[in-house]
C-alpha cells in the first residue's frame, strides 16, 4: 500500500485511535482510580470479543503469546518470527492509545519478513494487559517496557511507536538509550510540538461524554478528513474500550532540547502532511534540528494516520533504517549505503 492509499476506509481508524483517545483523556479524565481497569465484567467481555475479531486481521497468528509480570502489572506480549529471525534483534511495536496490538495487523508482513516482531498491549490502557500499580509519570511508562524487554530482547531492540505510543517510545529511548538500536516515531503526539487549536477544538467536541453518535462521527470526520466507519473491527474494539475501560496513564510532555539531543541512536520520524496531531511542520523542523542522527519526513497527502494505513511505507522505511543501523559506525552515525 502506498501513501496515496491513505484515503478512505483504513484511514478512518486513525481518527478513532489518535483523536478520541490520544486527546480525549486529557480533556475528560477517566475515573479517580489509580490503575486502569474495566468498569464491569460484561464490559470486558464485550471488549474481548471485538479484540479477538480485530486480532484475526493479522495475516498469521503469533508464534508466542505470554503475560509477562512487571512492577506495574502483567503485560500481554505477542511475538512473530521465522526460523531465520527467531534469534534476531526484534522490532518492538508500541501502540497508540486504546489501539493495542491489533492496530499493527496491516504492518506485520512489512516488518516480519526480515525481522522478529514483538508487540504488546500497554499497561493502563484498554487491552489484555492488567495494571497493578499506578504509572506516575513517563519514567514509569518507560520502566515497565524496560522490564518486558529485559526478558524478551536482552540485546536491545528497534523501537517503533505510533501516536501516544510514539511519545512512549521517545520516553523509553530517553530513559534507556543503550537498549534502543533504532527509534521510529510515527505521528508522535506531544513529543516535538502540539496540534493546532482547530484540531484541539474538534477533539474536544469528539471526546465530550454523552455526545450523540452522529455528532461525534461528524467531528471525527472533520479531523480525519474522511467519513468515520464504526463497522470496522478496529473501530468496534476501540469504541468498546472507550466505553468500558477506565484508563489511567501519565501525560506526556514535549521533549526538551537536551532530551532530543541525547537521542543519538538512528531515528526515523514520520509526520502527516495535513492536520497533523504531532504538530506538522513545526514538529518536522524541531525533530530535524534536534535529533542528532535522524531522517524526518512529512508524508504527502495524508491526514493524521495510523501505521496500518501506510503499512508498506512505514515498514519499508523502518527496514531501510534497520539496514543503515547494520552499517553505522560506533558513534551511531548514518551510512548512506
Amino acid at each position: 500500500m502506498k501513501l496515496a492509499d491513505l484515503r478512505g476506509r483504513k484511514r478512518t481508524l486513525v481518527v478513532v485511535s489518535v483523536v478520541m483517545i490520544a486527546f480525549g483523556w486529557f480533556l475528560h479524565p477517566d475515573s479517580d482510580a489509580t490503575v486502569g481497569q474495566f468498569r464491569s465484567v460484561a464490559g470486558r467481555n464485550e471488549y474481548v470479543t471485538h479484540y479477538q475479531e480485530a486480532m484475526r486481521r493479522f495475516p498469521t497468528p503469533p508464534d508466542m503469546t505470554a503475560d509477562i509480570d512487571t512492577d506495574f502489572g502483567a503485560v500481554r506480549v505477542y511475538e512473530w518470527h521465522t526460523p531465520e529471525t527467531k534469534n534476531s534483534i526484534p522490532v518492538v511495536l508500541i501502540p497508540g492509545r486504546s489501539s493495542g496490538t491489533p492496530m499493527w495487523a496491516d504492518n506485520l508482513a512489512a516488518f516480519s519478513s526480515r525481522h522478529r516482531v514483538i508487540a504488546f498491549d500497554a499497561l493502563g490502557d484498554a487491552g489484555l494487559s492488567v495494571q497493578a500499580a499506578p504509572l506516575a509519570d513517563m519514567a514509569d511508562q518507560a520502566a515497565w517496557i524496560h522490564q518486558v524487554l529485559a526478558r524478551q530482547a536482552p540485546r536491545g531492540a528497534h523501537i517503533v511507536g505510533h501516536s501516544f505510543g510514539g511519545a512512549t517510545a521517545a520516553a523509553y529511548a530517553r530513559h534507556y538509550p543503550t537498549e534502543v538500536r533504532s527509534l521510529t516515531l510515527l505521528e508522535p503526539v506531544f513529543t516535538f510540538s502540539y496540534p493546532s487549536a482547530r484540531l484541539m477544538a474538534w477533539t474536544m467536541v469528539a471526546s465530550l461524554p454523552g455526545l450523540p453518535t452522529g455528532w461525534r462521527n461528524h467531528a471525527l470526520g472533520r479531523i480525519g478528513g474522511t467519513d468515520y466507519d464504526p463497522t470496522e473491527p478496529m473501530a468496534r474494539m476501540i469504541d468498546a474500550g472507550t466505553h468500558h475501560y477506565d484508563a489511567h496513564l501519565p501525560t506526556p510532555s514535549l521533549l526538551s532540547d537536551d532530551d532530543a539531543h541525547a537521542l543519538t541512536m538512528p531515528c526515523y520520524v514520520a509526520i502527516a502532511s495535513t492536520d497533523s496531531l504531532a504538530g506538522g511542520d513545526k514538529a518536522q523542523r524541531r525533530a530535524g534540528e534536534l535529533l542528532p542522527h535522524a531522517q524526518v519526513e512529512v508524508w504527502p497527502d495524508t491526514h493524521p494516520f495510523a501505521p496500518h494505513a501506510g503499512c508498506r511505507t512505514a515498514g519499508e522505511e523502518t527496514h531501510r533504517l534497520l539496514g543503515n543501523v547494520i552499517v553505522t559506525n560506533r558513534r551511531g552515525r548514518f551510512d548512506s549505503r
